[in-house]
């Protein structure tokens, strides 16, 4: 039996998404980063098979809207090789294989565990659980949903602090910018969505800068918005950050 069109289409969506992934994983690896970043994990590397099932399970067709985060936590997505991927969420609902590999190098006290690690990513937790809440399923969440990172790069210092994108010297910055920056334009092109919400103002910010520099990116005038990130580390996120999400959503016109 041959494939349907939709079937051939979706097929197409998750393809070029993978084949987008797997150049800037390549062009990230020519970038050199100095103290105190210390230790750079490469989830597109390690846990690949776990990203590209991600991808070929729910990037199977044009979205209606695309979240954006900024880059893996050190309990999120480092573990897991999915965006916010907090270590239930990614195994139980979105029902992600086990990641199979670890870095090359890594800090002693952010070992890459897979599902095996017992440590939770609120971020992760927050994100996931608010469209469990509202979606159901995963599958009724990622039909007109998805869920990207900016960057999929996570900096640690010796300490073993997560040092973030937006915490870099500028020489170290606009390399990574640049790629991060293409392969953004790159996926968003493909995924063709009606609106864009960046999850921070980092990644707010990451999406103004793709879509201005690139008119022509999504065929029609996409909108963009933001809503707050949903660390613990930001004062805000930890006074109802669901409500403060929903209600930045639909004031958006997203929901």
């Amino acid at each position: 039996m041959e494939p349907s069109s939709s079937q051939s289409s979706g097929s197409k969506v998750a393809e070029a998404l993978v084949q987008i992934s797997a150049e800037l994983r390549d062009k990230l690896d020519e970038l050199r980063f100095s103290p105190p970043t210390e230790y750079v994990y490469n989830p597109l590397h390690y846990a690949w098979n776990a990203h590209t099932e991600y991808l070929k399970r729910y990037a199977t067709a044009e979205k209606r809207v695309v979240f954006l985060g900024m880059n893996p936590g050190p309990w999120g997505m480092a573990q897991t090789g999915i965006p916010f991927g907090e270590v239930s969420f990614a195994r139980d609902w979105i029902q992600s294989p086990t990641p199979a590999g670890r870095p090359g190098c890594e800090h002693p006290k952010r070992p890459v565990l897979g599902f095996e690690c017992g440590r939770s990513e609120p971020s992760g937790k927050r994100l996931w659980g608010l469209m469990q809440q509202r979606f159901g399923s995963a599958e009724q969440f990622f039909a007109e949903h998805f869920v990207l990172n900016y960057c999929p790069l996570l900096f640690l210092e010796a300490s073993g602090r997560n040092r973030t994108p937006d915490k870099l010297p500028k020489t170290e910055t606009l390399p990574l910018s640049s790629a991060c920056d293409n392969a953004l334009g790159a996926m968003l092109g493909v995924l063709r969505p009606q609106y864009l919400v960046g999850i921070g103002r980092y990644a707010e910010a990451a999406l103004q800068r793709v879509v201005s520099a690139r008119p022509d990116l999504l065929g029609l005038e996409a909108r963009i918005s933001g809503i707050l990130h949903p660390s613990p580390a930001n004062p805000r996120a930890n006074a109802g950050w669901d409500a403060a999400a929903v209600a930045g959503l639909k004031q958006a016109g997203v929901w």
